[in-house]
């Protein structure tokens, strides 16, 4: 029997989405949008356990540090016990997160993994040669113009892509290996690859904990009248995110049409983030 008199309460905290690409109608995941909520979770209740659901492709790498940062920052300080439940995916900044837990558990069809960092780009210069356009760019700074999609790409400029690509795919090894101490089953160069896998190969490369879902392992550990209560990370809800894209007249008349476009970008964007894993 559990000695509270009433029933125990876990908070649970849902990271749903791309990490940093934010859109009007589906905010990213940043540090600066969810921190109040990481707060109010671990003083939310008396039981020394937050839990996390993890449904994210990836994103930024520096919001997945920073997120990540602050829950093992409340975890020590406040002693609880951190359980990350993924859901869909928690793949490359989405598995960055669920290092976050002291347990990580993944549904059978989970796809967990896919620790590796990505640039992806298109070239133009044959496009706008073929047209009769000519390129011109001017820079102060040699490097400023590095990777330019209208220009002819250039040897050295990928290889200093790949050198900040190594650095930060080393960062991320790093904190794989000190979360995960003790519980990695393969070799480095298979769970480093950048692969992605089924929850069932997750767990024998020791990438998570069990094959469960939030309730049911909540329910082994605290009985079951244990309840869940959802901590909102905020944003509004749709009607709210739909009010604040900018009207046809507001656009005509201060130019928010461009940010209305970079927002159409991010959302492509993140449709591909998700479609790499068939979503």
């Amino acid at each position: 029997m559990w000695p509270f008199s009433r029933a125990p309460v876990v908070p649970v905290l849902r990271f749903s989405g791309v990490i940093g690409m934010a859109t009007p109608l589906r905010p990213g995941l940043t540090i600066a949008a969810i921190a109040s909520a990481i707060e109010k979770a671990f003083h939310a209740s008396k039981l020394p356990v937050v839990a996390i659901v993890v449904n994210s492709p990836g994103g930024s790498p520096v919001q997945s540090s920073l997120i990540f940062k602050r829950l093992r920052q409340l975890a020590e300080e406040e002693k609880k016990v951190i359980h990350v439940f993924c859901e869909d995916v928690a793949a490359s900044g989405g598995y960055y997160l669920a290092l976050a837990g002291d347990h990580i558990y993944a549904d059978a069809s989970s796809i967990v993994g896919s620790i590796g960092v990505i640039s992806a780009s298109f070239g133009f210069d044959k496009a706008i040669a073929r047209l009769g356009i000519d390129r011109r760019l001017y820079t102060a700074g040699e490097s400023k113009g590095t990777l330019d999609a209208f220009s002819p790409e250039k040897p050295e400029d990928v290889e200093r892509l790949r050198a900040v690509q190594r650095d930060v795919h080393d960062a991320f090894i790093g904190v794989v290996k000190e979360r995960r101490a003790g519980r990695l089953k393969a070799p480095d160069g298979e769970l480093f690859s950048g692969a992605f896998w089924s929850a069932g190969k997750a767990l024998d490369l020791g990438l998570i904990d069990g094959v469960t879902d939030l309730r049911t392992r909540m329910r082994e550990l605290y009985g079951p009248k244990v309840r869940l209560k959802l901590v909102s990370l905020g944003g509004g809800g749709l009607l709210s995110r739909l009010r604040r894209l900018p009207s046809i007249e507001m656009t005509s008349r201060t130019g928010a049409g461009l940010a209305f476009a970079d927002d159409l970008v991010s959302a492509i964007e993140a449709r591909a983030l998700w479609s790499r894993f068939g979503l």
